[in-house]
């Protein structure tokens, strides 16, 4: 009994039925037919159903000439789509153009007013390092407050504020929001209903209904994924477990995520057999939806899935940085395929079944991604189930101790003074936290054998790191921020796979023995002084946010699995001609400083497997040699300031599948000629304040696909041909 509970609960199986079942697992390329990939390009979830009156009344609303600040309250349970119909508000045409200032801010059940303040200061402003800084400094909440006051005063603005539980959150951010009487506009979205309705004197509260019978089956019909046509007893049984979601979208994507893996009749019988015996009332049906679509997850994609919730509620989290967690944590199983393309497969098969959102895409991958909260509930239940993760909860004082993995999302110095010596915890993870200042010596001591450490530190000013963290000799995973430099011990970690400092941009210093671990997969590190003996990292996949003249002594020759490289800071006098002995490189991006002109551009055309180059500063001239490689599918040139019309030379790429030009040429008008972007089916045109004329080629661009022209004043006319070509969002 005790060996075939094991094998349940670590998914072992036999070797000759691998592949057959509901939990077991295969990478795609494994299996029949061809690897599958998804692109998410500009399809932030387009499938939108049943609200279209709603959305037509509230942008008429919206876009009303009242001069009063009105408040817009949209409010009903989780999962009827409140944050989707916010979202769709909020990027509509209709209304980007009429506001000279928006905002975004998500609240959750735990709020801290400061960071909601500085959240929606980081989104007017951006994350300069000089805003950054700025709220560094500012400790009191009244001079937050100000602060925003002022960004917003005169402006017209629109500002949504997604998921407030309570009035007094909303209260707390009130104050911030003047009343210039130009029409500004704030949007709320709440589960509370009471919110909704007192949110303002001038309020105009809106309720989101369920779907209606018809309106579920549009969007389970929509979301369903690779089925054949169903025959009439397959739809008669579906249309019956659509009925049972009660009309939510949440249970209904989630349902229809699951019913897209079950091929013939006898498997959909099973799932509503499994319905029907748990069914109480609707409202369980839509958890016990929830809970089947996660029961019929492979194991190992399981464990993938409940990792999302140990991030704080509402987290918007980066798809690199849980995919490289997996890794470390030993949930992507190694074979002959790359652990990242394992992970990237494991996340988009979570998002094809409606279990993770995508909140954010950049060059045809997932940047961002979140879970819906009711499925982060479901999560942290399940985890506690098997063990998997738990999260301190301060007000009890209380943490599993059977769990492998600790979550802190607030009052640390609490959680260690816990008695945790004798726990073998696989990962922490601090959130919100100083753990510098309470004490990483004793830290280090106690968990030894951790594979995974995650301090998301917030304080204003640079904290030193001890010798101390040399001895969690086991650690895979390491993130640190807001620090200086790191000690020699560094190089102790010999099993560390990613590392990562500073993701708020802040300058480090690395020890020359950070080239001795060996293992390292991911660098991320704005590091000032080269690695001298960096080709030393064999292993090394990523490595970003360079901050030196990395290459001018070293060649980097022996990196031979180096794919990702970004640089930040670059110097025209910088040698990085080093680069095209870098094989494997499929990503560059390279950041200029200000004022500064690229080096020169020669040194790419030897990176014959370069996919995706991004090129930010100035570009004295383009030769006319060809310098970039035909392997070259998606290109950003940005702060180029060519004089010469860059068409001709881009145009000849043979595999540019997608270009953004953005405040990249100075000419009047540029040419693109017969033959020219054969493959190209996306483009924008952005901050050309002198582009006057655009010649567009009979046979230029066959197989465009989306276009996107922004702040080009002086382009009165586009291509007639261009005209009936999809509009792309803007950048950003």
């Amino acid at each position: 009994m005790d060996i075939s509970r094991k094998r349940e609960t670590y998914g072992i199986r036999d070797i000759d039925n691998v592949g057959e079942g509901p939990n077991n697992y295969r990478p795609y390329n494994q299996r029949s037919g061809s690897r599958r990939t998804t692109s998410y390009m500009d399809k932030q979830d387009q499938t939108f159903v049943g609200f279209k009156d709603v959305v037509e009344t509230l942008l008429a609303e919206l876009v009303k000439e009242k001069p009063r600040r009105t408040v817009f309250s949209i409010y009903g349970m989780g999962g009827l789509g409140k944050t989707t119909l916010s979202k769709n508000l909020y990027h509509s045409p209709s209304l980007t153009d009429i506001f000279d200032v928006r905002a975004w801010v998500c609240v959750s059940q735990q709020y801290n007013t400061m960071d909601l303040i500085k959240n929606i200061i980081k989104s007017i402003q951006g994350r300069a390092k000089e805003t950054l800084d700025l709220l560094d400094k500012m400790t009191d909440v009244t001079d937050l407050e100000r602060h925003l006051r002022n960004l917003l005063e005169e402006k017209k603005y629109l500002v949504v504020v997604d998921d407030i539980w309570q009035r007094e959150a909303w209260g707390s951010l009130e104050r911030a929001f003047p009343d210039s009487k130009n029409g500004s506009r704030v949007i709320i979205t709440t589960r509370n209903e009471d919110v909704a309705k007192r949110a303002d004197d001038n309020c105009f509260p809106r309720s989101l209904r369920f779907l209606t019978e018809e309106e579920s089956w549009d969007l389970f019909r929509r979301k369903l994924l690779e089925v054949e046509a169903m025959i009439p007893a397959m739809e008669m049984l579906a249309r019956d477990m659509v009925g049972k979601c009660g009309g939510l979208p949440l249970a209904i994507a989630a349902l229809s995520g699951l019913l897209s893996h079950k091929k013939g009749i006898e498997e959909w019988e099973r799932v509503k057999e499994h319905l029907w015996n748990h069914v109480k009332d609707d409202f369980i049906a839509i958890l016990d939806i929830l809970s089947l679509s996660y029961k019929e997850l492979p194991t190992v994609l399981k464990h993938c899935f409940l990792y999302f919730g140990i991030f704080p509620e509402d987290s918007q989290i980066d798809a690199e940085n849980i995919m490289w967690l997996w890794m470390a944590d030993g949930l992507i199983p190694r074979g002959e395929e790359r652990m990242e393309d394992v992970a990237q497969d494991f996340l988009n098969e979570l998002i094809r079944r409606s279990l993770v959102q995508v909140v954010d895409t950049f060059w045809e991958k997932v940047s961002k991604c979140r879970i819906h909260d009711l499925l982060r509930d479901l999560t942290v239940k399940k985890a506690l189930e098997v063990n998997f993760f738990d999260i301190y909860d301060p007000r009890n004082h209380f943490i599993s101790s059977l769990c492998l993995r600790h979550a802190v999302h607030g009052q640390a110095q609490r959680y260690l003074s816990l008695y945790l010596s004798n726990l073998k915890l696989r990962s922490i993870m601090f959130f919100d936290s100083d753990l510098y200042k309470m004490g990483l010596i004793k830290f280090c001591n106690k968990f030894q054998h951790i594979y995974v450490l995650y301090l998301n530190n917030r304080s204003s000013t640079t904290s030193i790191v001890p010798d101390a963290i040399g001895r969690l000799y086991h650690l895979k995973f390491l993130r640190l921020t807001c620090i200086h430099d790191l000690p020699s011990s560094i190089g102790n970690l010999k099993n560390l796979q990613t590392l990562f400092v500073n993701e708020n941009g802040n300058s480090c210093q690395l020890p020359p023995e950070t080239t001795d671990l060996i293992n390292l997969r991911h660098l991320v590190a704005p590091y000032l002084k080269p690695l001298k003996r960096i080709n030393k990292l064999t292993s090394l996949q990523v490595l970003k946010e360079i901050s030196c003249d990395q290459w001018k002594d070293i060649d980097p020759i022996d990196l031979v699995n180096l794919r990702e490289l970004s640089m930040v800071n670059i110097e025209e006098a910088y040698s990085l001609n080093n680069t095209g002995s870098l094989k494997k490189l499929s990503t560059l991006i390279l950041v200029c400083k200000a004022d500064q002109s690229s080096p020169a551009l020669e040194y790419f055309s030897s990176c014959q497997k370069l996919q995706k180059l991004w090129l930010f500063g100035r570009i004295e001239k383009m030769p006319l040699s060809g310098p970039f490689p035909n392997s070259i599918t998606m290109m950003i040139l940005q702060c180029s300031r060519l004089m010469e019309d860059p068409m001709p030379i881009l145009g000849m790429l043979p595999n540019l599948r997608d270009l953004d030009l953005v405040a990249a040429y100075e000419g009047k008008e540029i040419t693109c000629n017969d033959n020219s972007f054969g493959q190209l089916e996306f483009l924008r045109l952005v901050l050309l304040e002198r582009l006057e004329r655009w010649h567009l080629a009979t046979i230029a661009m066959p197989l465009i696909k989306g276009l996107g022209i922004y702040y080009c004043p002086e382009l009165t006319e586009i291509p007639e041909r261009m005209k009936d070509v999809e509009r792309l969002k803007s950048i950003g």
